[in-house]
């Protein structure tokens, strides 16, 4: 027998161990562990392995020494959960995070919309756990006892209660809420899952090498002891063996350590696909020992009971180093447990039994009341575990003590299952069907155990019930029978409320939830933190409504009445996970109720329901897939449409605003989409709420002002039936944009009101032309007749100096008149010359501003033309960019090209041109200079000349935003056709 464990030295090694522990949660959340390793699928994989407490540790090589191969149920019936994930996994998954459930307490009271349910579940799995919790704590105190050879068990058992409760702490109830995931958890559990794997398939190889010598004389040995192999395959009993896988299943579930690693610490929905084969190979390689450790144990003659086995080898073989690994592999079994099920268990007690009794005072902190209140809640489960320990004396098998906590679980499998896939079911029935069950499991199970009953009649079965390996399951069939049947009657002869039915519908597999669009009382996230302060504090409720923001990522100035109904579901999901649903519900539906509304308006929510599609999308097969496509098809035409599309419910609240309308208003979807009408930006709120309050169904060309530019548009509504309510209707608006329409037309009468001037001043100038000769003619001959009467002289000087400035004016009109004549005959133009001759002949003029001009003109840029008659639109352009220049400004001249199309760009840095007189540049006879410093028709000239070469000319003023000062003439021209091959 090895002598050299003591009881300090095993209590020293258990603290170092648990220290190690505490130490590979603390490294990872400070992020000194790769963020990688936390968050791997492995490390979520091996966290499952938490199911492999105590029990599967030591009593599984007792199940099979009792039920020979049968103790494969233990892992079968967790595997197959895992395997079915797709349809019972993932559901569960889904809801959880969706509405922040944090236990299965949570996922009842959610589901029934009752606190009873979640208060009961709480109960129940209290008394259900205790058995578990007694199996963990007696199964280290009955090791130290074999390796001290102590009878001090229950000191022992206290000690470990004390110490597993201080690390219990430091685990998981440092946090204020359990919303937020442990991954230092997380990942602790997942080391400990490893030392189990590795600890016990350590010993299964030292089986298998060392007491056997290999797999060949462990197969002499399995020939000459037939008897040990006959009872591995003895056929099993039809009640039992079914019974276990039936357990087995529901724990993957049901099991508060199961629940709590699988759904509430998942931190990616991936994850659950690698542990869907994952957990069923880690407890296969556990399963491949049990069977080793169990015919070393015979063959060894081990003295301990077979469930010890697995620590008697290294006993019998006075080997220290593998009795210390088993007692290691059962330490973290059972640490592992204890520190998961408190944790969950302490959640579920505060937020369904503590909660709906007591509220926490608002002056103080909540969080900090919460976190001591569950400290003190895992604490007391824990003694209460330690307490069931001592009513039992620490002399029950482990296997019969697990197997009355699996049973007592196995009540919460119909909730579950009518929770995924019976909308019908009710709290009626779910509270009724776990009352029966659980009683049948206390008469049967619960009671022998705790009163060392051994059996007791049952004259209507004329039957003797005993609890033992031959009739437990008897009792548990009977309770999961009673509770199946009395869930199922009540429900179907009761109605459901219609917050039941709701829940139903959100908690569904095949859910598409049509929430209520309705309107808040509250129309901002600050009344909502104001609401919320009365139950909560104001500190909390403002912290709590800002996460919320943050989460679903909207603005602090939020008021989009979809946004807020967002906001609202978001703060009940948050609370339900700090507080429960329950206690969550309550408080949102009376401090952020919806207005008082007619009932046959409510309709369903579009987005959520579009949002919902969209996650369901790759999921839909069939018909219901053609249909989407189809949806996804029209949404899309309507998405593109080059006119814009806005869609109205009937209170005016904005459904849809597609692509176009998001580029000519600047009003972007997300801000749009989801508000009322009377809450977007001017100048669109009055046009759109005008046009939607006037009887008429089209508007026609609606002028608009906006920054400074006008606009036209087209305006057209339908009415039409809302799908989601019928008997309701609401608007869709088509807003077409006609201001390049509009432009096109007005440069049109444009052009014809020029060429009509134009054919009148040629009618002008000839008629004019005349008289005015003869009037030169006359004074003319006045002047050489009376050249000595200087006053006369005079005159006739003036008068033919003004009949010059006549002729001048009349030639400007004919060749304005003649400007708009097609030319037939265009030669290559090389714009760099022309802008060059224009730049040499204005030079000659010393008068007006002194400025450089700067020609950038690419010289292979070349235009079809009459080189002349461009070099005067230069001229033109050049001569009033001088004018409105100052000393040292540059005017640049530049060219580009873009396919068949040469840019001319003429660009001073002069005053600009006001906003007001751009619409009649062109026009004849316009000027801003002073009377006899300019005819007006120069830039007229320069407009019909450009028309003539089939070219246009565009404006822009100010050229340079920053100063608000220049102006740029944009000429485009045809590009001359050999040029461009090159």
């Amino acid at each position: 027998m090895p002598t050299s464990f003591s009881l300090s030295h095993l209590l020293l090694l258990s603290t170092l161990y648990l220290l190690v522990l505490f130490g590979v949660a603390w490294l990872s959340e400070r992020g000194l562990i790769p963020r990688a390793v936390i968050r791997h699928p492995l490390t979520y994989t091996l966290s499952l392995g938490v199911y492999a407490s105590a029990w599967a540790f030591y009593s599984t090589v007792g199940l099979a020494y009792q039920y020979g191969y049968g103790f494969l149920a233990t892992y079968l019936g967790v595997s197959g959960a895992f395997m079915l994930a797709p349809v019972l996994l993932y559901p569960v998954l889904r809801i959880t995070r969706t509405y922040q459930l944090a236990s299965l307490a949570d996922l009842f009271a959610f589901r029934f919309r009752s606190t009873w349910s979640g208060a009961l579940t709480t109960l129940v799995m209290l008394a259900g756990m205790l058995p578990l919790l007694a199996l963990q704590i007696q199964a280290v105190a009955d090791t130290v006892g074999l390796l001290t050879e102590t009878p001090r068990q229950k000191a022992v058992a206290l000690g470990y209660c004390l110490l597993i409760m201080l690390f219990t702490i430091l685990f998981g109830a440092r946090h204020i809420a359990t919303r937020e995931k442990h991954e230092g958890l997380v990942f602790a559990i997942a080391f400990e899952s490893l030392v189990k794997l590795l600890c016990f398939g350590g010993i299964g190889l030292y089986a298998l090498l060392v007491v056997f010598g290999g797999p060949q004389q462990l197969d002499i040995w399995l020939l000459q002891n037939k008897s040990a192999l006959a009872a591995l395959h003895a056929p099993l009993q039809e009640g039992p063996w079914r019974t276990l896988l039936l357990v087995f299943f529901a724990s993957a579930i049901v099991m508060p350590h199961m629940y709590h690693m699988t759904f509430t610490e998942n931190l990616s929905p991936r994850a659950l696909v690698s542990a869907s084969w994952g957990v069923p190979l880690y407890l296969l390689l556990m399963s491949l020992a049990v069977p080793l450790i169990l015919w070393a144990g015979l063959k060894l003659g081990v003295e301990t009971k077979p469930e010890y086995f697995s620590l008697g080898i290294g006993i019998a073989t006075q080997n220290d180093l593998l009795a210390l690994a088993a007692f290691i592999g059962g330490l973290s079994a059972s640490s592992g447990l204890i520190i998961v099920s408190t944790l969950a268990l302490s959640g579920m007690a505060l937020n369904h039994l503590v909660l709906p009794l007591y509220q926490p005072p608002t002056e103080g902190n909540i969080y900090r009341w919460l976190k001591w209140t569950r400290r003190s809640l895992i604490l007391a489960i824990i003694m209460a575990g330690y307490g069931f320990y001592l009513l039992l004396g620490g002399e029950k098998d482990l296997s019969n003590l697990g197997i009355v906590a699996f049973v007592a679980t196995l009540q919460f499998l119909p909730g579950v299952l009518s929770v995924l896939y019976w909308p019908t079911a009710n709290r009626k029935g779910y509270i009724a069907g776990l009352l029966a069950g659980i009683g049948v499991w206390f008469v049967g199970m619960l009671l022998p155990l705790i009163g060392n009953l051994d059996g007791f009649y049952i004259p209507q079965l004329n039957l003797v019930y005993v609890l033992d390996d031959t009739s437990w399951h008897l009792a548990a069939i009977a309770a999961l029978t009673v509770n199946v049947l009395t869930f199922a009657l009540v429900s179907l002869f009761t109605e459901a409320s219609p917050e039941e039915s709701s829940a139903a519908e959100a908690c569904a597999v095949e859910n598409l939830r049509r929430p209520q669009r309705r309107e808040l009382s509250a129309i901002s996230p600050q009344e909502f933190a104001a609401q919320l302060a009365k139950p909560l504090g104001a500190r909390t409720a403002q912290r709590e409504v800002e996460q919320a923001l943050r989460d679903l990522k909207l603005p602090f100035d939020e008021h989009r009445p979809y946004a807020l109904r967002r906001l609202r579901d978001r703060i009940e999901a948050n609370l339900s996970g700090l507080m429960g649903p329950s206690v969550a519900q309550d408080i949102v539906e009376n401090f952020l109720p919806y207005k008082d509304s007619n009932p046959d308006y409510v309709t369903g929510d579009i987005h959520f329901i579009e949002n919902r599609l969209e996650e369901y999308h790759s999921r839909l097969t069939g018909l219901a897939a053609e249909l989407d496509a189809l949806r996804r098809y029209h949404r899309q035409t309507l998405q593109e449409l080059p006119m814009g599309v806005c869609s109205l419910a009937e209170d005016q609240e904005i459904l849809m605003w597609n692509r176009a309308l998001e580029e000519f208003t600047g009003l972007p979807a997300r801000q749009a989409l989801g508000s009322r009408l009377s809450t977007i930006a001017q100048p669109w709120r009055d046009l759109l709420v005008g046009f939607v309050q006037q009887p008429d169904e089209h508007l026609y060309k609606k002028k608009l002002s906006l920054d400074g530019d006008t606009r036209w548009l087209n305006l057209h509504k339908a009415v039409i039936d809302a799908p989601l309510a019928p008997g309701n209707s609401g608007l869709v608006l088509l807003i077409e944009d006609l201001t390049e329409t509009q432009t096109l037309e007005e440069r049109l009468v444009h052009s014809e009101r020029l060429a009509s001037i134009g054919r009148l001043a040629a009618g002008v100038a000839h008629e004019i032309g005349n008289p005015v000769t003869g009037i030169a003619c006359l004074a003319q001959n006045l002047r050489e007749e009376r050249e000595t009467d200087a006053e006369i002289t005079e005159t006739s000087s003036q008068i033919i100096e003004q009949t010059k400035r006549i002729s001048r004016i009349l030639q400007s009109l004919m060749s304005f008149a003649h400007a708009g004549n097609r030319q037939q005959a265009l030669y290559p133009v090389n714009l760099a010359q022309i802008t060059q001759d224009a730049i040499a002949l204005l030079s000659l003029n010393r008068q007006g501003a002194d400025v450089h001009y700067l020609n950038q003109c690419a010289p292979a840029h070349q235009v079809e033309g009459d080189p002349q008659r461009l070099a005067q639109v230069l001229i033109n352009l050049l001569s009033n960019a001088r004018a409105a220049s100052s000393d040292g400004d540059s005017i640049r001249i530049s060219s580009e090209v873009a396919e068949q199309t040469v840019y001319l760009i003429v660009e001073d840095q002069g005053s600009g041109i006001p906003r007001s007189i751009r619409d009649r540049l062109f026009e004849p006879f316009f000027t801003t200079k002073d009377p006899g410093q300019g005819t007006g028709l120069g830039l007229a000239l320069v407009y019909s000349i450009v028309e003539e070469h089939y070219g246009q000319i565009d404006i822009d003023s100010p050229a340079n935003p920053e100063t608000q000062r220049g102006t740029r003439f944009r000429i485009t021209l045809p590009r001359h056709v050999d040029a461009a091959m090159h």
